[in-house]
């Protein structure tokens, strides 16, 4: 369920209408409901409910708006990092360091000691020379790191290729046979303190078989490893869960049905569970609105070019991704036609043979289920700025991320001195 309805023939977002938005932010724009962020997160908690204290870890990737992390962080929620600008975008939104998981297989020195001397709560190590890395690091700060290795299950999520991360030839975690040499080889290591274990298996999850049978062997493993002396109280599940894009397809799996999942499979462990929700959470919080420039005709269906393009939402160029295309204000009439920006790339493409509102030049129309993944993967592609973000509480909205002003990707560059001296 999202808080973006129609009211009195209008779109709105909560109690604003998407018009007025866009007359005084300017299109395109990202707008986020305060309403359905905060439904999202008592429905997942409500999911885990039965669980001994779970950890809620957010994950930033997802959406890194400081306004959107503040609304999570005063519910509650930590955050799941993969960077070192996450990590300090978490911590200035008031995430409690002890809070913060530091994921990824690719930290550097720098960002271990950003992190370190933070206090986060866990580093999800990755590989074993990435150990050997945190250990110098935490030894040359005279602090101990908790840590848990990530462990790569070697089971297929069922996802898309490029956001699946469980099977045995993507790069992320230690391949489960090698785990117990893995923690062994960390135990020996000054500086770590190793505690747990931590599994991901992909994103837009809508299927709970493979999770079950990842959580599974984790389960094992967790016998496995104590039976070899280690100490194991938490284990990271990572996150994933689906959200509805297409409502053409089959609905992915309810939170209470995933945490449901969780409680019968780690029956017993007797670990503190930690989850990395993302999706889930902003996903259907947010829409890209945008206006039309001009409607093209077509060989077989007019194109529909409108003012955002693939750098502001690049989910449909690279996943081939499905986005619910709305009018903002609906004629009652529909027509099939292609949706595309202006930048000077085919792939520039929303929608092909999208059975949609009618709309013609100037009309507005909103790009639904673009909380996730949406503003964070912008570039300035083409030289055009950033897209402003909007959050709205009620009646009340407010630019949370401005617009950035074209001088600012030109006062950006600079003159090597020989092209400078010589103007």
């Amino acid at each position: 369920m999202d808080h973006f309805q129609l009211l009195d023939g209008v779109l709105h977002a909560e109690d604003v209408p998407l018009t007025l938005i866009a007359e005084e932010a300017g299109t395109p724009v990202y707008v986020y409901s305060t309403a359905t962020i905060e439904r999202h997160v008592r429905v997942f908690k409500e999911a885990l409910a039965g669980l001994d204290d779970p950890l809620i870890a957010f994950a930033v990737k997802a959406n890194p708006n400081k306004a959107v992390l503040a609304t999570l962080a005063a519910m509650g929620l930590g955050a799941d990092v993969v960077s070192g600008g996450e990590l300090m975008r978490a911590r200035a939104a008031g995430m409690p360091a002890a809070k913060v998981v530091f994921s990824g297989v690719g930290k550097t020195a720098d960002e271990m000691a950003l992190a370190l001397r933070e206090g986060i709560g866990q580093f999800n190590l990755e590989s074993l020379p990435e150990a050997d890395m945190l250990s110098k690091v935490a030894t040359a700060l005279g602090v101990e790191a908790t840590v848990v290795f990530r462990i790569n299950p070697a089971v297929d999520a069922g996802t898309h290729s490029k956001i699946s991360t469980g099977r045995s030839e993507d790069k992320f975690g230690v391949p489960y046979d090698r785990a117990l040499d893995a923690y062994a080889h960390a135990a020996a290591l000054p500086g770590l303190r190793p505690r747990g274990v931590a599994v991901h298996i992909g994103s837009q999850l809508t299927d709970l078989a493979p999770s079950r049978a990842a959580f599974e062997k984790i389960g094992a493993l967790i016998g496995e490893l104590r039976r070899a002396g280690h100490v194991i109280d938490t284990a990271d599940l990572g996150g994933g869960l689906g959200v509805p894009y297409n409502p053409a397809v089959p609905v992915p799996p309810s939170p209470a049905a995933y945490g449901a999942m969780v409680q019968e499979v780690t029956q017993g462990w007797n670990v503190r569970l930690i989850f990395e929700p993302g999706r889930v959470i902003v996903g259907n919080a947010g829409v890209l609105l945008t206006r039309v420039v001009r409607v093209k005709d077509g060989v077989e269906s007019p194109f529909v070019i409108v003012d955002a393009g693939m750098n502001d939402l690049l989910r449909p160029s690279l996943y081939d991704a499905w986005h619910d295309i709305r009018a903002i204000v609906p004629r009652g009439e529909k027509f099939v036609a292609n949706i595309v920006g202006p930048i000077c790339e085919t792939g520039d493409t929303f929608a092909r043979g999208r059975t949609m509102d009618v709309v013609e030049e100037g009309d507005l129309v909103a790009f639904m289920t673009a909380g996730a993944y949406g503003a964070t993967m912008a570039s300035t592609y083409n030289s055009r700025g950033l897209t402003p973000e909007v959050m709205v509480s009620g009646n009340k909205w407010a630019l949370v991320r401005e617009r950035q002003p074209l001088e600012a990707l030109v006062a950006g560059d600079r003159l090597p001195p020989w092209i400078e001296e010589s103007a």
